[in-house]
C-alpha cells in the first residue's frame, strides 16, 4: 500500500508561482510513475502532468506546456510540480498519483495510489 501527502498549494495572484510536493510512503518510489491531476469546482478532473518511473519521461498538458514542470526525487520519495506563471484558469484542487510500473501515465484510470488534494486559487 502507497500512502501519498500533497502540500504546496494556497493562494496565490495571477503571474506567480508554487510548487507542490507529494512525499509517497510505503514502497520503492522509483518503481512508481506518478501524475499531478486537477478539479476545478463543477468540472472533472484533468490530466496535468506525469513523469514515467523508468526513464523519466515527462508528459503535460497542452494547457500548461512551458509553465509547468514535472519532476522527482526517488532518493526522497518526493514528487514535485513546479508551477509559473499562474492564471486564474489553474484554481483548481491538485491531486498526485500513482502507480506501480504503470503505461497509462496521461489517464486517471491509469493510477491506482491518489493523494487527498491541495488547493491552489489563483486571484486574477
Amino acid at each position: 500500500q502507497v500512502q501519498l501527502v500533497e502540500s504546496g498549494g494556497g493562494l496565490v495572484q495571477a503571474g506567480g508561482s508554487l510548487r507542490l510536493s507529494c512525499v509517497a510512503s510505503g514502497r520503492t518510489f522509483s518503481n512508481y510513475a506518478m501524475g499531478w491531476f486537477r478539479q476545478a469546482p463543477g468540472k472533472e478532473r484533468e490530466f496535468v502532468a506525469a513523469i514515467s518511473w523508468s526513464l523519466g519521461n515527462t508528459y503535460y498538458a497542452d494547457s500548461v506546456k512551458g509553465r509547468f514542470t514535472i519532476s522527482r526525487d526517488n532518493a526522497k520519495n518526493t514528487g514535485y510540480l513546479q508551477m509559473n506563471n499562474l492564471r486564474p484558469v489553474d484554481t483548481a484542487v491538485y491531486y498526485c498519483a500513482a502507480r506501480p510500473f504503470a503505461l497509462q501515465v496521461t489517464t486517471a484510470q491509469g493510477y491506482n495510489y491518489w493523494g487527498q488534494g491541495t488547493q491552489v486559487t489563483v486571484s486574477s
